[in-house]
């Protein structure tokens, strides 16, 4: 059955005829209007009756509903800027080695000879070269460095091309790389080269969720981090030897932050994501915060993680 199109009226009958509270009927349409009604619908989960019965649970108010929207829109600012971070770090890492093992111009590091040509990785690098060709062409003369040294040089630096390619590409550019490459940089994050490599594929995924303001708190990845020291610091529940935390979901990413952020940027996104989880708090009453926490993945004991080595 297709979905069609229904007015501010008809939207604010439907989550009324299911039990949702409506205090203020003018300001919940100019947030239905503004926010979009089937984006703040993704956030209703959590105060249905269960998962067969649609309806609210007794005394649920549109202002609850809308404070997960809001929290989940806080943490995906929060979480944005610290991968702007680590993208930052990542592309100057990759363009440093690459650089002084090949050279710096465009004929050095679009030179498939300088990648892994393996017959199982060919026609992967030869694609992504070519995405990389698009990336440059496109967006080379919307950046002002990249424009400064094509008109004074001739040629884009690797340094300043990385500027103007995204996080995907790049993310993918490590699993084409020699594999002393990928040695040489997975050891300035202190991981292994496969880790790094499947790091990377997670923060380019939750990059693009925070980036199209999709939800986040609820977001897991399809493949599961490696078990690593801060699930069993952590005490984490493990469920027929695995992990039930901290593996695919919000919380993975943060313990990958923890690996590969400076510990003085983690310390203050804990205390920011610790400030809008009490924020949040004191804004819920027909749920406790603890069944957010759980979607998140973050257990009880979260915050020791900032102060664990």
């Amino acid at each position: 059955m297709s979905k069609t199109f229904k007015t501010l009226n008809e939207q604010i009958s439907i989550l009324q005829n299911k039990g949702l509270i409506i205090d203020d009927i003018n300001d919940t349409k100019e947030i239905l209007l503004r926010e979009n009604y089937f984006f703040i619908n993704g956030y209703r989960h959590l105060f249905l009756k269960s998962t067969t019965d649609k309806s609210f649970i007794p005394g649920t108010n549109f202002r609850e509903i809308y404070s997960l929207f809001k929290f989940d829109r806080q943490m995906r600012n929060i979480i944005f800027k610290n991968l702007l971070i680590i993208e930052n770090n990542v592309k100057s890492i990759f363009s440093y080695q690459l650089s002084k093992m090949y050279g710096h111009k465009e004929t050095n590091y679009l030179n498939p000879n300088n990648f892994d040509t393996s017959p199982s990785k060919s026609r992967q690098l030869n694609d992504l070269l070519k995405k990389m060709r698009k990336q440059i062409r496109i967006n080379s003369s919307q950046h002002t460095a990249t424009s400064h040294y094509i008109s004074n040089y001739g040629y884009i630096p690797m340094w300043v091309a990385v500027k103007v390619l995204s996080f995907g590409i790049v993310s993918e550019l490590f699993t084409v790389m020699k594999p002393i490459d990928q040695l040489e940089i997975a050891k300035q994050f202190k991981l292994d080269t496969k880790t790094l490599s499947l790091y990377l594929a997670i923060l380019a995924n939750f990059r693009n969720v925070c980036a199209h303001e999709d939800i986040l708190y609820s977001h897991c990845f399809q493949r599961e981090i490696p078990d690593n020291k801060y699930h069993k610091k952590l005490g984490l529940t493990n469920q027929k030897d695995d992990y039930a935390q901290g593996k695919n979901d919000l919380f993975a990413l943060i313990i990958i932050l923890k690996q590969m952020l400076l510990p003085d940027y983690f310390n203050l996104l804990m205390r920011e994501i610790n400030y809008d989880i009490e924020l949040l708090s004191g804004q819920l009453k027909v749920i406790s915060v603890d069944k957010v926490l759980e979607v998140l993945g973050f257990p009880p004991n979260y915050k020791d993680l900032a102060r664990m080595d």
